[in-house]
C-alpha cells in the first residue's frame, strides 16, 4: 500500500474528494478529446459546423485532453497529480493569453472559444488548488522512523 493510499484510508473525506476531482478531470479530458477530435478529424462538414476555429487553441486543447485524463486517473489513484495540474493550469492560461493576443490582432474566433478557455482556465486553477489542499502535508503526517 502506498503512503498516500494509507493516508486516504485514514481520511475518508479526502478519498472521496480526490475521486471526485479525478473523475471531473477524466470527464473533462474525454470531452476535450471527443470535441477536438471531431473538428480535427471529422472532415469538412465538422470543420464548417465549428465556425471560426482557432487552430492553435484546438490542437493544444485536443492534446491536453489526454493529459487531463492522465491527471484525473493519477489523482483518483492517490498519486501526486499536483505537478500535472500545475502544468495544465499554466499551459491553459498561456494559451488563453495567446488567444487574447490573436483576437486583439484581428483574428477570427468564436465567442464559445473564449467561453471554453475561461472554463478550462478556471477548472485547472481550481483543480490545482484543490489537489494542493488534498496532498498537503501528507509526507509530514506519516510516522517518523527513528
Amino acid at each position: 500500500m502506498t503512503a498516500s493510499a494509507a493516508i486516504s484510508e485514514r481520511r475518508p473525506g479526502r478519498l472521496v474528494f480526490r475521486w471526485v476531482l479525478g473523475l471531473g478531470a477524466v470527464v473533462f479530458g474525454v470531452m476535450a478529446v471527443l470535441s477536438g477530435g471531431n473538428v480535427l478529424f471529422g472532415g469538412a462538414t465538422a470543420r464548417a459546423q465549428a465556425g471560426n476555429v482557432v487552430d492553435f487553441v484546438l490542437i493544444i486543447n485536443f492534446g491536453a485532453g489526454f493529459v487531463y485524463i492522465a491527471t484525473g486517473v493519477t489523482a483518483a489513484l492517490g498519486k501526486r497529480a499536483l505537478h500535472l495540474a500545475r502544468v495544465l493550469a499554466a499551459v491553459t492560461l498561456l494559451v488563453f493569453a495567446a488567444l487574447g493576443v490573436y483576437i486583439a490582432m484581428g483574428g477570427a474566433f468564436e465567442t464559445r472559444t473564449v467561453a471554453a478557455m475561461t472554463l478550462r482556465s478556471a477548472f485547472w486553477v481550481a483543480q490545482t488548488i484543490a489537489l494542493a489542499v488534498i496532498f498537503r502535508n501528507q509526507a509530514g503526517s506519516l510516522a517518523n522512523p527513528k
